[in-house]
């Protein structure tokens, strides 16, 4: 099982990248938002390597984060590597973790691959799932944007289709964006 590789990468697509590790070549998928956070040649990249009958691949992550939310929806009875993928490409893990905890169908439906009965069997599987990261501060930064924003009089599912399009920098400007897309 390969769980990480070390290398320089060879060529660099949106949704994959060639990583040459010591001559030896490899194709990595990887999120539309891991691609876009690789800004180096040289990258270590944690992986998840799945092995099929007729394939094997490796889906790369820098963020061990992603990969645990990877990890914990391709877990789920028809949820394949291609929608978890574009689950990842989509949203950021504490923006995921905080669209589980609110049940929220309508987003979920916008990821490509994923339709209404689809969205409402990942929440009801993934019912619980938080993003552990101690140093992780956007989901408390949405967790306090929501509350602040609730007691303004905004319903919850507004609110987290409107934070899900929202860049997270601190709570206060992420009320600031948050308001200004809900005044609309």
């Amino acid at each position: 099982m390969i769980v990480g590789l070390i290398g320089q990468i060879e060529k660099k697509e949106p949704t994959k990248i060639e990583l040459n590790v010591r001559g030896v070549i490899y194709e990595i998928f990887v999120s539309i938002n891991c691609s876009n956070k690789i800004d180096t040649k040289e990258i270590k990249m944690l992986t998840t390597h799945i092995v099929k009958e007729e394939s094997s691949n490796l889906y790369g992550f820098i963020d061990k984060y992603e990969q645990q939310m990877f990890d914990r929806v391709i877990k789920i009875n028809g949820v394949g590597p291609k929608v978890a993928l574009a689950i990842c490409s989509t949203f950021s893990p504490s923006h995921f973790a905080t669209i589980v905890a609110n049940k929220s169908v309508d987003i979920l439906k916008s990821v490509p691959g994923i339709g209404p009965k689809g969205a409402s069997r990942l929440l009801v599987e993934l019912s619980g799932f938080v993003v552990d990261a101690n140093d992780d501060n956007s989901s408390i930064n949405i967790q306090e944007a929501t509350m602040a924003l609730e007691s303004l009089g905004f319903k919850k599912e507004q609110i987290t289709k409107v934070i899900t399009r929202c860049d997270i920098s601190d709570t206060t400007s992420l009320i600031r964006q948050a308001l200004k897309k809900l005044q609309r």
